[in-house]
């Protein structure tokens, strides 16, 4: 198949709507459910960031994404006892491919709500019961298991959005796309993440850690694919805080480091201990989650929620907790244009940086690494994507 109409574009005027291939078939096959543009764009996008991710980790890599940028990302590293009871993942049998959209979808689950869940490998069954019971809109994969695909038909009443990835497919070099009548054409962004994003250190610390160097590669991919301007927090092999399409990169990193902060913050006793009434559904969680790391209280609807009203969560109790967060690494898709982007990220435990370097302040930068022993390399690549 070479064509498949859509319900509409990206907003229910936009008809009629529809996706082709120019030459031979469409690289997808729908197994269930009717995809969406923006579901598609999503899908693509996300394929590409997995695939990296599988290629430059040799682990199975999975993303969340919303709108066309990951609200997370992640390999399958094993989940310990504390993230799992964070992740709503506690008792759960989990593969490798089920550990990292695990972890994907737990960097920031407030943003993973409704979410395309894209995956590297094939989706077994700990996924799909996983994905089963958290709400998402559709799923990515180059294969099913019986028992999965089962599964995944039976989510949303039977119209859950299952595709099936070609992983042999190589799209042409030459991407074109049009705005206003006009088409825009350019070479498909082919640029590899590897070790020689890593090897020019202008800093007086020169040590990455192989912990560090799968994290970098984890935020330098994440960017490739997240709407500009862009940056990303990464620790434990996933992304922790996304900052996408800011027109100030200062910007980027402060939203990208206030997600990292949260994500670090509920891993706190004072959060893990929330008492939750017997039933509050996850996303009602989640909610009230974001709203206490906020610094609200609850002062009306507490009953609905709580057994008990919940002491709040002081900034005192949040910079104590917070002291604790170190050996974070962090990506830019372009050059700092100043320290103050250093500052913010040291605030969020940031000791290892790769960013392309290049701006006529790089000195302010480096001064501000070598001020707190930071780790930073210039990668010399950007990672603009629009």
């Amino acid at each position: 198949m070479n064509e498949l109409e859509l319900k509409y574009g990206c907003n229910p005027n936009q008809k009629p709507a529809r996706v082709f291939a120019s030459e031979g078939a469409l690289p997808f096959e729908v197994l269930n459910g009717r995809p969406g543009y923006i579901n598609l764009l999503d899908a693509l996008n996300g394929w590409q960031l997995v695939r990296e991710l599988r290629e430059a980790t040799g682990l199975p890599a999975a993303a969340s994404f919303k709108h066309v940028s990951p609200a997370g990302a992640a390999v399958g590293e094993p989940l310990d006892d504390l993230l799992r009871r964070v992740y709503f993942a506690e008792g759960l049998e989990l593969s490798a491919q089920a550990a990292a959209y695990v972890r994907a979808r737990g960097a920031d689950r407030m943003s993973s709500y409704g979410d395309f869940a894209i995956l590297s490998d094939e989706c077994d069954a700990t996924t799909a019961n996983y994905l089963k019971r958290e709400v998402s809109d559709g799923v990515i994969a180059p294969a099913y298991s019986p028992e999965a695909l089962t599964i995944l038909k039976s989510k949303r009443g039977g119209n859950y959005l299952v595709l099936k990835m070609n992983p042999d497919y190589a799209p042409p070099a030459i991407e074109t796309k049009q705005v206003f009548g006009v088409t825009f054409e350019q070479r498909r962004n082919d640029v590899k993440i590897s070790d020689a994003c890593l090897e020019d250190v202008p800093t007086c610390n020169k040590n990455f850690t192989p912990e560090a160097r799968r994290d970098l590669f984890i935020a330098l991919i994440t960017l490739k694919y997240t709407q500009s301007n862009s940056v990303c927090y990464a620790k434990g092999g996933q992304a922790i805080g996304i900052g996408a399409g800011q027109q100030s990169r200062v910007h980027c990193t402060r939203l990208a480091g206030n997600k990292a902060d949260y994500w670090f913050l509920r891993q706190c006793s004072k959060v893990l201990d929330l008492p939750f009434k017997k039933g509050v559904k996850r996303p009602d969680r989640d909610n009230a989650i974001d709203v206490y790391l906020g610094g609200e209280t609850f002062d009306e609807g507490w009953e609905q929620l709580f057994t008990v009203k919940p002491d709040p969560l002081t900034g005192d109790d949040k910079r104590a907790w917070l002291k604790n967060l170190r050996g974070v690494s962090l990506a830019s898709d372009a050059f700092f244009p100043f320290g103050d982007n250093i500052e913010r990220a040291h605030q969020s435990g940031v000791d290892f940086i790769a960013q392309t370097g290049g701006s006529i302040r790089d000195d302010n930068v480096i001064e501000t690494c070598d001020k707190y022993n930071i780790a930073m390399a210039f990668t010399h690549i950007r990672l603009f994507h629009h």
